[in-house]
């Protein structure tokens, strides 16, 4: 993969649904969200002609705020987990990442709230809230256990679509890298209910 990988999605589809390419314009990835499902469970594909599954992502109970959603290979077998925190992303989304055997590996962050809410309040205006796309960009941190940068996933300029950018900022060994990228689509699709 090269980085930075983009991450798509059109605001208008009645399914969401996130197309992930590395900057070779190469697939990362393609998840396609089913509507009206109470328990998330996501399915993550090679690419949109969706033959080659590469993971799924399951809540852990019906709709909730800081349910956990658990990362599992093809065969089941857990790659990770990402948690929303509760009473703290209400303000400002913040998500902890942990590893197959439930130990922490990093947290996901927020950068900015005062964005996040501009870019929320600027939607729901008429008529110039569908130019909001090209005003305001949130920023999420990815953090390891000890503090250190991992990766930023950047929103950028966009009409009619959610555009994300995601930079490395530090080497990580494969099953971390991929159980990351998969917790960051999965908080992009959270979020993006959130404005």
């Amino acid at each position: 993969m090269q980085y930075p990988l983009s991450f798509t999605f059109k605001l208008l589809a009645l399914a969401p649904q996130i197309y992930v390419k590395d900057a070779g314009g190469n697939w990362v990835c393609y998840v396609k969200q089913k509507l009206f499902k109470l328990k998330e469970n996501i399915k993550v594909f090679a690419d949109d002609s969706q033959t080659t599954l590469l993971c799924e992502i399951s809540a852990d109970r019906v709709i909730d705020w800081s349910a956990c959603y658990r990362i599992t290979d093809p065969e089941g077998n857990s790659l990770g987990s990402v948690r929303r925190q509760g009473m703290k992303s209400l303000w400002k989304a913040s998500y902890e990442i942990a590893d197959a055997n439930d130990q922490p590996l990093a947290t996901i962050r927020e950068e900015n709230a005062f964005v996040k809410v501009l870019d929320h309040l600027f939607t729901r205006l008429p008529f110039v809230g569908v130019l909001s796309g090209y005003v305001f960009h949130p920023k999420y941190l990815v953090r390891d256990a000890q503090d250190q940068p991992l990766m930023r996933l950047t929103k950028r300029p966009a009409l009619f679509e959610g555009k994300f950018e995601l930079e490395k900022l530090q080497e990580m060994d494969s099953v971390a890298e991929l159980s990351t990228i998969m917790s960051l689509l999965m908080m992009t699709l959270l979020e993006k209910r959130r404005g």
